[in-house]
């Protein structure tokens, strides 16, 4: 019986439920879109800038014409996981079923970008592990947490302070910062477009953008 990316949180695969290949390979769409796909991880403390930096380099290769997505971990759980709450568990399964759609997208040849707390740093190991060498880049958005704090977008660490959200990240349960980042943003320390730029520098050699989207 074959299991999934995750045999450990995962259900099993039915013995009968065969993958479908397609018959346009990935380098044949990678090719059509005139660059590679990877899965563009930032990880990072609640407000420390993950989703609004996700949003505005996706913007930007968008408008070059190229093939993106975002993976937003607020979006995800008013469906794909909305049956899961915020133990160490539920975040980790989290995780996993974000990285399988990541998979899923990267197959298209499409830069995927996951905007994720994703604290567990064995968590964020399995997703690596599963995609193909090199196509899973981690992008820590360094932030302190006094910071995040302050800015507080959604207060939600004002209702975590009160009590009000258990097992809240950076508060009442823990954040594992990753080892060995391909990048750090510093999001404490400079602005939205500062990032972006910066994140768009760091993967124009690793998209292997064509001439025309340069």
């Amino acid at each position: 019986m074959a299991r999934s990316a995750d045999g450990n949180n995962a259900a099993p695969v039915h013995q009968d439920v065969m993958w479908h290949a397609s018959p346009l390979s990935r380098d044949r769409r990678e090719l059509r879109n005139g660059h590679k796909g990877k899965v563009v991880w930032l990880t990072g403390l609640p407000g420390s800038g993950k989703s609004t930096i996700a949003h505005a380099a996706e913007a930007r290769l968008h408008a070059a014409g190229m093939q993106t997505v975002v993976l937003d971990g607020d979006n995800i759980r008013h469906g794909l996981c909305a049956d899961l709450g915020f133990s160490i568990d539920d975040r980790n399964e989290n995780v996993r079923r974000v990285g399988e759609v990541a998979r899923l997208f990267l197959a298209q040849g499409t830069i995927v970008f996951v905007a994720l707390v994703s604290p567990i740093r064995s968590a964020r190991e399995k997703i690596r592990q599963m995609l193909p060498d090199g196509d899973f880049i981690e992008i820590y958005c360094e932030c302190t947490l006094a910071v995040c704090q302050d800015r507080d977008p959604k207060g939600l660490y004002a209702k975590a302070a009160k009590g009000m959200i258990p097992e809240f990240t950076g508060i009442s349960s823990p954040y594992e910062a990753p080892l060995d980042p391909a990048m750090i943003l510093p999001t404490g320390q400079e602005n939205i477009d500062e990032s972006a730029d910066k994140l768009i520098r760091f993967l124009h050699e690793r998209l292997q953008i064509s001439p025309e989207q340069s």
